[in-house]
């Protein structure tokens, strides 16, 4: 059996190429759509490591603080003080006096000399007091002959009474004779005295050591009793004389320790202690005096300086202490915002003496000597953040007023 090939039908042959063609060009079409959209959603979408660096950076914001929003807490002692303000007054002072009336010789001292107990200040004529003196030591000396008189009268009336040639009255007026002679010379004697402690007083000696601050007479004067010749101040201890409202009086107690200074002294701090509290408030005021003991050595202060001090009311033990400006309150409790390996931490604290003056507090428990507390109010730091601290920051630093803060991207 032979098998013969058909001729291929040109109708056919042009029909398989019209769907062909069609079908190419949309396939062409269709992978060249896929590209460009893989192509454009590659170059939208970050690569996927950038992406999550990002998302790393944004949790790990590092702030960088400065010297001045963070403090280390430090231990010390911490005081509670009581302002006041007053003037000094000698402890001791003294103004001479004339005892007896005399003119002046001479004056060897005067204003702002340093003068000590029992130093010669002014001499007054001596002439009449020697005179007066004579004149009682004579008569001291009358009043003794005729006790001596006396004496031997009443012996001689008592050997003739034993023989009973007088009666017992006339022995008894000579033995009165006797006794008025003892009591003259006595009299004459302090009468001597008198006059030897006029002479004395002709010379006018310090009575204290100190300064002399004012001399009221000059060589030439006639001076009365009783007439002032020079005034003296010790300036070894003065008395702060100060007014405390009654309302703080019962802080105040006798041995609590005061500092203050003085006008012209602004760099030196001067110290005292509570001497003595006044029972009654002052009139037209409702406070009390409250005089303050002053050593003054080297004599720097003077007598009427007005000073300005407090006086310490409380006293704490060596403590942690921290500034007032980093203390915050969260739920309720006292918090400040600790530094540890670089994270902020809410550290809560329990609080002792607070001094506003100094601006700072007693930490009694939650804190330890040496940690690093933020004093500054940063709105972008909160608890949890993490923070790099400058350089020596260990080193207790005193709060800063303003605080600067940086980030770090």
């Amino acid at each position: 059996m032979k098998l013969e090939t058909l001729p291929v039908s040109p109708q056919s042959t042009v029909r398989g190429k019209r769907w062909r063609t069609p079908l190419a060009v949309l396939i062409v079409i269709g992978l060249a759509g896929g590209g460009w959209t893989v192509m454009h959603a590659r170059k939208d979408a970050p690569p996927p490591s950038a992406q999550a660096a990002k998302d790393d950076k944004k949790k790990q914001e590092v702030f960088e603080l400065s010297s001045g929003d963070i403090a280390a807490v430090e231990a010390r002692s911490l005081a509670v003080s009581l302002p006041l303000s007053g003037s000094l007054a000698p402890l001791s002072s003294a103004t001479i006096k004339s005892k007896v009336s005399g003119v002046v010789e001479a004056t060897t001292v005067q204003e702002g000399m340093a003068v000590s107990a029992g130093q010669v200040l002014a001499r007054i004529d001596q002439a009449d007091l020697r005179a007066r003196l004579q004149q009682q030591q004579a008569m001291l000396d009358e009043a003794q002959a005729k006790l001596s008189l006396a004496t031997k009268n009443e012996a001689n009336s008592l050997a003739l009474l034993k023989q009973k040639f007088i009666a017992q009255t006339a022995y008894d007026a000579t033995q009165n004779s006797v006794d008025l002679a003892r009591a003259n010379v006595k009299s004459a004697a302090a009468m001597v005295e008198i006059a030897r402690i006029a002479l004395n007083d002709g010379v006018i000696k310090a009575p204290i050591s100190g300064v002399v601050s004012k001399r009221h007479v000059q060589a030439g004067e006639k001076l009365a009793p009783d007439m002032p010749v020079y005034s003296i101040v010790n300036l070894s201890e003065l008395t702060l004389e100060a007014q405390v409202p009654a309302s703080e009086i019962p802080r105040v107690k006798v041995g609590q320790e005061v500092q203050f200074k003085v006008d012209g002294f602004q760099g030196r701090a001067f110290n005292g202690k509570v001497a003595r509290i006044n029972p009654a408030t002052e009139a037209g005021s409702r406070a009390m005096l409250v005089y303050i003991s002053v050593r003054n050595e080297d004599s720097a202060l003077r007598a009427g300086m007005f000073a300005k001090g407090s006086i310490v009311t409380d006293r704490s033990a060596v403590m942690p202490i921290v500034p007032v400006t980093a203390l915050r309150t969260e739920k309720g409790q006292q918090v400040v915002y600790k530094i540890e390996q670089g994270k902020v931490i809410a550290q809560p604290v329990k609080l002792g003496l607070r001094n506003e003056d100094e601006g700072y507090a007693e930490v009694v428990d939650g804190l330890a000597q040496g940690a690093n507390v933020i004093v500054s109010k940063l709105d972008s730091v909160k608890a949890g953040s993490q923070v790099k601290l400058p350089a020596g920051a260990a080193t207790p630093a005193q709060p800063a007023k303003s605080a600067m803060l940086a980030q770090k991207g």
